[in-house]
């Protein structure tokens, strides 16, 4: 029987809207390929059907506008140390971004 390994570390999320564009690319996007080029572990960007943020604006998904500006949330699970690394290079590229860090216990399961 395969037994996992349980890591900690801390879950990382930022909070955008889905236009959101940082230097010529979407937010997710950009967030997504500097996690993957520093080595970081994977990351995942989910869109919400509805929501608002820090300036109150509502934004939510109706059958005719598909295509509003809605809420996404990147999410990774990573160690303190790559959290910080991620948190630097967010902060040293003036990214406008709403994030929470919180702690969290991850393991993989299975052969992979």
């Amino acid at each position: 029987m395969n037994q996992e390994k349980l890591q900690h570390g801390v879950h990382l999320t930022f909070y955008c809207h889905s236009r959101t564009k940082h230097d010529g690319m979407l937010l997710s996007e950009w967030l997504l390929q500097q996690a993957r080029a520093h080595g970081l572990g994977g990351g995942s960007v989910f869109r919400a059907i509805a929501g608002f943020g820090r300036h109150g604006v509502l934004h939510e998904e109706q059958f005719f506008e598909l295509a509003d500006d809605l809420p996404v949330k990147i999410e990774f699970l990573l160690r303190e140390e790559q959290a910080e690394l991620l948190l630097q290079l967010v902060r040293g590229a003036g990214v406008d971004a709403t994030y929470a860090l919180s702690p969290a216990s991850f393991a993989v399961l299975g052969g992979g």
